[in-house]
């Protein structure tokens, strides 16, 4: 049997699992050939690396992942960690609009996302353990809190890793994607002040994540440049269940208010419930503004004036800078911060002429 027809044999024997032997035999090239063309080409002279795609189409070969990755050194897959409970990943929009952004970046590619997320009871220290495994090639770190020293422990790890949202700790070089939150905040106390508001409170995020921080900062900040006095501060968790319990102290304290920003929708959402459930309306006796522009509804169906947070494209720019950095380790990525902007509906009435 002569090589032409012994190819033509492999190509039409209809192995369910052809080898890199036999994708070596299809494509006249030798093993170690085979292997380097499937493995980025190097060291392969184009005519080769031809043959060997070809081959691949014919014979549909599909590489040994586990093989390849003693070549590589890749896993071919990176984690999204999201420290939080699983409950409040599946109910909050944020995160489905996270999920969606950094799968958008690696549509292109042959990585595949693994989502690691935090179970009750647990520390940073099992995904962690984890991550420094070797079983994927690079992280994205989302919704984390200060007492998890994730920039100390994947910035010394060596492990490539975007962050959405400033870490806590910036000095270990750690490329992330945020937005202006500091301008958010403020955008929230100029609109409530320009509205003719003048006994603002705000029901704030939590205090161990910097995307509160940062809100709370600017909020302050623009209730200074309107004149105003700071007003009632209350802390909540990020939920509408939240919310709606930070707001009740909040009124519990300062029943005069006639303006809230609330550092989330959900909990915005919250607050108009309170408000609601207390026999008062909005906007005519107290205006509220959210932050995220996730498009929700009051029960009642008002629209929410609300600060955008264009997450699936904040996380389609995080999951790009992560390709990048797992592509070259060397590579210095600067922060990507994406401008906030007010959008105004319902939940506030418009500003005084």
């Amino acid at each position: 049997m002569n090589e032409k027809s012994r190819r033509s044999g492999l190509l039409q024997a209809g192995r369910p699992s052809p080898t890199l032997e036999d994708l070596a035999t299809a494509a006249g090239v030798s093993r170690s050939t085979a292997s380097r063309a499937i493995n980025g080409g190097l060291k392969v002279s184009p005519e080769a690396q031809a043959a060997v795609d070809a081959a691949i189409v014919a014979l549909g070969y599909t590489p040994n992942r586990a093989a390849r990755s003693l070549v590589t050194k890749r896993t071919n897959s990176v984690a999204l960690v999201i420290p939080e409970p699983d409950a409040r990943v599946m109910m909050d929009p944020f995160f489905a609009a996270v999920i969606t952004g950094v799968n958008e970046a690696l549509r292109e590619t042959d990585m595949q996302l693994v989502l690691l997320m935090s179970r009750a009871g647990d520390d940073s220290a099992r995904t962690i353990r984890y991550l420094r495994g070797g079983h994927v090639d690079g992280a994205i770190v989302v919704s984390f809190h200060k007492a998890d020293d994730w920039a100390e422990a994947l910035g010394t790890a060596g492990l490539p890793t975007v962050f959405i949202g400033r870490p806590w700790a910036v000095g270990f070089g750690l490329p992330y994607v945020d937005l202006d939150n500091f301008e958010g905040g403020r955008l929230a106390a100029r609109h409530l002040a320009a509205t003719g508001r003048t006994r603002l409170g705000t029901v704030a995020g939590p205090a161990d994540m910097t995307a509160a921080v940062d809100r709370l900062e600017g909020w302050l900040q623009g209730l200074r440049e309107a004149g105003l006095q700071p007003g009632p501060v209350i802390h909540g968790d990020f939920t509408t269940a939240g919310g709606a319990e930070a707001a009740r102290d909040l009124f519990s304290g300062s029943p005069g208010l006639d303006g809230v920003f609330a550092a989330s929708d959900l909990m915005a959402l919250g607050v108009i419930e309170t408000v609601q459930g207390e026999g008062r309306k909005v906007p005519e006796d107290v205006a509220v503004v959210g932050f995220d522009n996730h498009a929700l509804l009051a029960a009642n169906g008002l629209g929410l004036t609300t600060v955008t947070q264009p997450m699936v494209d904040m996380a389609a720019t995080a999951g790009q800078l992560l390709i990048r950095a797992i592509d070259d380790p060397e590579l210095h990525l600067e922060p990507v911060i994406y401008p906030a902007e007010l959008v105004v509906r319902g939940s506030t009435p418009p500003p005084e002429a």
